[in-house]
C-alpha cells in the first residue's frame, strides 16, 4: 500500500456543520461515519497518512450554475463575506482540529519532522490550511495569530473577491485568466507568509494573481488542488503555461478528484472513470515532471469519481497510476514525497 499524503480536504467543515447539529467531531473522525468522504477508518482503509485541512467559509449552500443545452455554464462568483463572523468560523474549525489533537483522534502537524513522526505512529498527519482569508485583516494581526496555533498553508482567496484578491468562477468552458489579480495588502500577505514560513497554495486564484504571487514570493509555487485545462477547459483548471512556472520553481500541483475538473465535458457526475484521472496525471508529469505531481483530492468538499467514493478507496488511484507505468518510486513521489518536500521548503527547513 502506498501511504498518501494528501494536499486539500474539508473535513473541518463538515464537522463542524454536523456538531451544530449534535454531532461530537471527535468520536465522527474518531469513530468513523457514513457520511462525506474522511474519518479516521476510512483514511486507515485506503492508506491516508494525512493532509492539508481547510478552514473554510462556506458562502451558504453553494451550488454550481446547471448547465445549458450546450453543456456550458458559468456560476456567479459568491459575494465577499464579512471579516468578523469568518474569523468566529476560522476559530471554531480550528477548535474543533485541536479537539481531535487532544483526543488522539489525529496529530496536528507543524514541521515535515511531525508530519513523518505521526505516519510512523499511524495517526493521521493534519496540517491546517485556510481556504481563502477572509478570517484575516488587512495589517495581519490575526495571521500571527493562527501562524502561533499552527497554519502553516493558506490560499488568499477561494472563489470569490476578498480584501487580498480575487477568485476565478466556477465555469465551462472558460480560462482562469477572470479579472484582476492580488491587492496591495494582498501583496503584503504573500510577504508576510514568506517571513513566517506559510505556504502560499494558488488554486482558486485568477490567472493575473497567480502571475503576481510568482513574481512576489519566494517559495515554490503550489497548486493544491488543481488539474489541467487543457484537458478539462474550467476555469479552476492550469494553463500549459501556468504549469511551466510551477516547474520551473520546483513547485507543484496536486490532483484534484473533483469531476468537474476532470472530465472532458466539466460535469458534476460520480459516473467518472479513473482514466479521467490518470489521463490528468499524465498530462501534468509530461508538463512538469513527476517531481512536481501529487495529490490534492477535495474531500468533503466536492463530488469525485464513484470508483473512489471516499478515502478509502484511494488505492484504487494507486493501482490505476500502477497499471499506466508508474513504478514504486515515482507513486511514492505522487502520493507523499513531492507534498513532503515541497512543504519543508515553504517552512523554511531546507
Amino acid at each position: 500500500m502506498q501511504l498518501i499524503f494528501d494536499g486539500h480536504n474539508d473535513v473541518l467543515l463538515r464537522l463542524l456543520n454536523n456538531m451544530q447539529g449534535g454531532s461530537d467531531p471527535v468520536a465522527e473522525f474518531r469513530d468513523g461515519t457514513d457520511q462525506g468522504h474522511i474519518d479516521g477508518p476510512r483514511a486507515r482503509a485506503g492508506g491516508l497518512a494525512g493532509g492539508l485541512c481547510a478552514i473554510y467559509i462556506s458562502s451558504g449552500h453553494f451550488e454550481l450554475r446547471q448547465p445549458g443545452e450546450d453543456g456550458h455554464y458559468a456560476t456567479p462568483l459568491e459575494a465577499p463575506l464579512e471579516r468578523q463572523p469568518s474569523l468566529d468560523i476560522a476559530l471554531a474549525m480550528a477548535a474543533i482540529a485541536y479537539r481531535l489533537d487532544r483526543a488522539g483522534a489525529w496529530t496536528l502537524c507543524r514541521t515535515t519532522s511531525d508530519i513523518r513522526a505521526a505516519i510512523e505512529k499511524g495517526k493521521f498527519a493534519a496540517v491546517l490550511h485556510m481556504e481563502g482569508c477572509e478570517a484575516i485583516d488587512k495589517d495581519l494581526v490575526a495571521l500571527e495569530t493562527f501562524y502561533a496555533a499552527g497554519l502553516r498553508s493558506l490560499g488568499p482567496v477561494w472563489s470569490r473577491n476578498n480584501i487580498f484578491g480575487h477568485g476565478v468562477p466556477f465555469a465551462y468552458p472558460m480560462g482562469p485568466d477572470t479579472g484582476p489579480g492580488l491587492t496591495e495588502a494582498g501583496f503584503e500577505l504573500i510577504r508576510a507568509c514568506n517571513r513566517l514560513g506559510i505556504l502560499v497554495d494558488l488554486s482558486h486564484i485568477t490567472e493575473k494573481g497567480f502571475w503576481d504571487v510568482a513574481k512576489t514570493s519566494d517559495q515554490p509555487l503550489i497548486a493544491s488542488h488543481s488539474n489541467a485545462h487543457a484537458l478539462t477547459p474550467v476555469a479552476r483548471n492550469l494553463t500549459d503555461k501556468q504549469m511551466e512556472a510551477i516547474r520551473d520553481s520546483r513547485g507543484l500541483v496536486g490532483l484534484n478528484y473533483a469531476t468537474t475538473m476532470l472530465r472532458a465535458d466539466g460535469q458534476e457526475s460520480a459516473d467518472t472513470p479513473l482514466s479521467d484521472m490518470v489521463r490528468h496525471v499524465d498530462h501534468m508529469v509530461e508538463r512538469m515532471g513527476i517531481d512536481c505531481v501529487a495529490l490534492g483530492s477535495d474531500f468533503d468538499g466536492a463530488t469525485i469519481p464513484a470508483d473512489i467514493r471516499d478515502a478509502a478507496g484511494n488505492q484504487k488511484l494507486v493501482a490505476a497510476l500502477a497499471a499506466a507505468g508508474y513504478g514504486t518510486e515515482d507513486l511514492a513521489k505522487i502520493c507523499r514525497d513531492n507534498w513532503l518536500r515541497v512543504l519543508g521548503q515553504a517552512w523554511h527547513e531546507a
